[in-house]
């Protein structure tokens, strides 16, 4: 019997689901900031685009490169995120 720890194919599958699902997050609030103009739309795609270059980040990090240190990277990309994010739901709120 197989460990589940012991298939390396597990965590590479997690991290590009990750991945796929924070491009299609993206991508769908994206479409309806076209359709309605709303900034809020904007800054979460956005905040959202910015997640699914940290998940980039990690599946290189993780996977494609794993003698390569590519922590910085996932960080900047967290904070901008969050930045973003913050922003977004702090200036632009709609009363």
């Amino acid at each position: 019997m197989t460990d589940w720890a012991a298939n390396d194919w597990a965590p590479t599958a997690v991290y590009g689901l990750c991945l796929a699902t924070s491009v299609i997050c993206a991508g769908l609030l994206l479409r309806s900031y076209r359709a309605s103009r709303s900034k809020l739309l904007l800054y979460t795609a956005l905040g959202f685009a910015f997640l699914a270059l940290n998940n980039l980040f990690l599946v290189g990090d993780m996977v494609v490169f794993p003698d390569v240190n590519l922590w910085p990277f996932r960080q900047a990309a967290s904070i901008a995120a969050v930045a973003v994010l913050l922003y977004g739901f702090t200036f632009e709120i709609e009363s």
